[in-house]
């Protein structure tokens, strides 16, 4: 997720010409903003990290190490969104994005062992359709939640597999959905 969270703010910063082509450049708030911290703790991190100075300024680390880009003396700092992102990933954050989405399937899956009238799906079936890097925390978030149900993961052939196990989950939905109508006519 780290190499993605610049472009999940939606409005990554590019560096002055003087800075490495191709990388986005974020601020702390902005940093902070992908994990759901504010500056001050995403600044902390990056400090017990070695990248940041308790003044406020990057480390030579972070320097020479292309994590973090002033153009001139006394300007702001801006922090290289990869790089930064995998750092404060190792120390725990959890990109905000991430967080939703394991929160959505938590819910469904939470929601479907309970059982609905209007849902013609298992939590076994849909389950199944958890991409892989989600599985391990979802079956957490379930258990700190107290539900009992845990996803198994799936074993994969190929990229294709999951969204052709995607396509085909959605042809049974419709289907039996076509069934449903059919025989309340």
């Amino acid at each position: 997720m780290g190499t993605s969270c610049a472009i999940a703010m939606g409005r990554p910063n590019r560096a002055p010409s003087t800075s490495p082509a191709g990388h986005d450049w974020l601020t702390l708030t902005d940093l902070g903003r992908l994990y759901g911290v504010s500056a001050v703790h995403c600044g902390r991190l990056l400090s017990e990290a070695g990248l940041r100075q308790h003044d406020g300024n990057p480390t030579r680390t972070a320097l020479q190490e292309g994590l973090a880009h002033r153009t001139h003396p006394g300007s702001s700092v801006v922090w290289q969104s990869q790089g930064c992102c995998a750092v404060l990933e190792a120390s725990g954050l959890m990109p905000m994005a991430q967080r939703t989405l394991i929160e959505q399937w938590v819910d469904l899956i939470s929601a479907l062992v309970v059982g609905s009238p209007s849902v013609n799906a298992s939590a076994e079936e849909m389950a199944r359709e958890i991409p892989d890097h989600l599985v391990q925390p979802v079956n957490a978030e379930l258990l700190r939640r107290g539900c009992s149900f845990q996803v198994q993961p799936v074993p994969r052939k190929g990229n294709n597999h999951q969204a052709s196990r995607r396509a085909s989950a959605c042809r049974a939905a419709c289907s039996s959905n076509s069934r449903k109508r059919s025989s309340s006519v």
